[in-house]
């Protein structure tokens, strides 16, 4: 049976003592006879405080000991799970909270005031609970005998998550307990996960990245993750140290952050049990994973992971000697294609859309039946809205976004290439390039980056660097040196509100 409720049972009977979930800031940790426990303590609280069957239920805070409790325990009781991403706008949270029906938020001290004020738009009752993340426990002592668990099932929702997009409103997926369990599954055959491995979390709970690859993979593998409250580049070793990880997941950002930000020779740390590390949710740039793999020893598995798709569909081989550099890798539990404008498998090598198909696509877009027909073909086919192309070898390049795609005098140029060229350059931390409206050629190349710590590069040098590189046609019009490029919650740049910022009209 693939369902949450299954696999967390599984897992306490199999290996009740073993240890889930390590909680650095409290100091505390979760077995999978306590994570079972606690799933079923949980559900009956909620149908105690008049909740039912599929029903969703929100949280808005950042990890912690309760949010992994929450996440879990919400989806084994057979309710809906809906996180609510820390990082979004007054007036996207507003839209999440209603469009998404939740009838309980739990949220922390620290976002009640923010949660409170979008909630007076929203016209109809939803519960708020506020709790210690960190607290052993946040309900009170109570009689829950009268209350039974309903029964899941495979297709039963599990997870409604709102996609992070650079325009227009959000979509709510909509993910079975299938599509949640397959996307462990292939997190656990992609890296070969086995009980003695422990994974450490570098994103946020409310994101997709770390619901399968931090939380289900583990799951599914019987292993065990370290769940600090967020990422911080001076704790991250430490942490993998003290707690013997032996793989970690993270986002190009959080790359360069350690990258130009941390040190690991002389500090002792234990660093030799490291297996890989993986980078996903954005491109990582060719010449970032060299300088991270040479400065730290240890590999970069590139992988690529979508919403709609429980997270990872391509990861490179866990071997490095197989690695592409450059591309997210092979379809990992899924069948992927390449196709045409007029949905036609295009040959190897030839550049299109990327379809997907797979037990760990997407049951719908909530309340959006229109997008879901859009997005889903009757065979099951998902379209990503990616753009790029498959090798001989069944490995996939990443060119850009359907969205993203530059025209410039009617030649399709794919940001990404720009980007790379940024950073080739030494002193770039991050870069994006972006299409911008021009009387000659319709479309213009600009680009918005970032210098590392401590690092300086003048407009001129940054352009002489672009001609040799790209040539003149591909050389930005505009460049911007930014404090901050916009991310969304994965890290992911969000290169369509460049314009905004720089004040350049679509």
């Amino acid at each position: 049976m693939r369902t949450v409720r299954f696999h967390v049972d599984q897992k306490a009977e199999l290996q009740p003592d073993n240890v889930f979930m390590f909680a650095p800031e409290p100091k505390r940790q979760l077995t999978f006879a306590q994570l079972k426990d606690s799933s079923i303590k949980l559900g009956k609280q909620l149908l105690q405080m008049g909740l039912h069957k599929g029903d969703k239920v929100s949280f808005f805070m950042g990890n912690g000991y309760q949010t992994m409790k929450i996440f879990l325990g919400t989806m084994y009781a057979g309710l809906v799970v809906a996180p609510l991403n820390l990082l979004a706008q007054p007036s996207q949270l507003q839209y999440v909270l209603g469009h998404s029906d939740t009838r309980l938020v739990f949220v922390t001290a620290l976002n009640r005031e923010r949660l409170e004020e979008a909630l007076k738009e929203v016209p109809r009752e939803v519960k708020v609970m506020v709790i210690d993340k960190h607290a052993e426990d946040i309900f009170p002592p109570a009689d829950l005998s009268g209350y039974e668990l309903p029964e899941v099932m495979e297709d039963d929702p599990a997870l409604l998550l709102y996609t992070s997009g650079t325009t227009g409103l959000p979509k709510g997926a909509i993910l079975t307990h299938k599509n949640m369990v397959a996307g462990g599954e292939n997190v656990t055959l992609a890296h070969c996960l086995k009980p003695e491995d422990r994974g450490l979390v570098s994103l946020a709970l409310y994101h997709i990245n770390a619901e399968i690859v931090s939380a289900m993979a583990p799951l599914v593998s019987g292993s065990s993750v370290v769940v600090p409250e967020r990422f911080s580049a001076g704790a991250f070793w430490p942490l993998i140290s003290e707690y013997r990880c032996t793989w970690f997941s993270i986002v190009p950002t959080i790359c360069s952050y350690l990258v130009s930000g941390t040190e690991i020779e002389g500090k002792g740390y234990h660093l030799s049990q490291i297996r890989f590390g993986r980078s996903a949710s954005a491109p990582l740039p060719p010449s970032l994973q060299k300088e991270f793999e040479k400065k730290f020893k240890c590999h970069i598995v590139e992988t690529l992971g979508l919403t709609e798709c429980a997270a990872p569909v391509f990861s490179n081989p866990l071997d490095p000697a197989r690695h592409k550099i450059g591309s997210p890798g092979q379809p990992v539990g899924c069948e992927a294609k390449i196709v045409d404008r007029r949905g036609n498998e295009v040959p190897r090598r030839t550049p299109g859309e990327i379809l997907i198909r797979g037990d760990n696509v997407l049951k719908e877009y909530y309340k959006a039946p229109d997008k879901t027909a859009e997005a889903l073909e009757p065979d099951g086919w998902f379209h990503t809205g990616d753009l790029g192309y498959m090798d001989e070898d069944g490995f996939v390049f990443i060119t850009g976004r359907l969205k993203e795609l530059i025209i410039k005098g009617g030649e399709n140029i794919a940001p990404r290439e720009i980007d790379e060229c940024f950073y080739k350059h030494p002193a770039i931390q991050d870069a994006a390039a972006v299409g911008i409206p021009d009387k000659n050629y319709g479309e213009e190349i600009m680009v918005c980056f970032t210098t590392r710590p401590g690092c300086s590069v003048t407009e001129d040098e940054l352009r002489e660097h672009c001609l040799a590189h790209l040539g003149k046609y591909k050389t930005p019009k505009v460049i911007v040196q930014l404090e901050e490029l916009p991310k969304g919650p994965s890290g992911k740049i969000q290169r369509l509100k460049l314009k905004e910022i720089v004040g350049i009209g679509s």
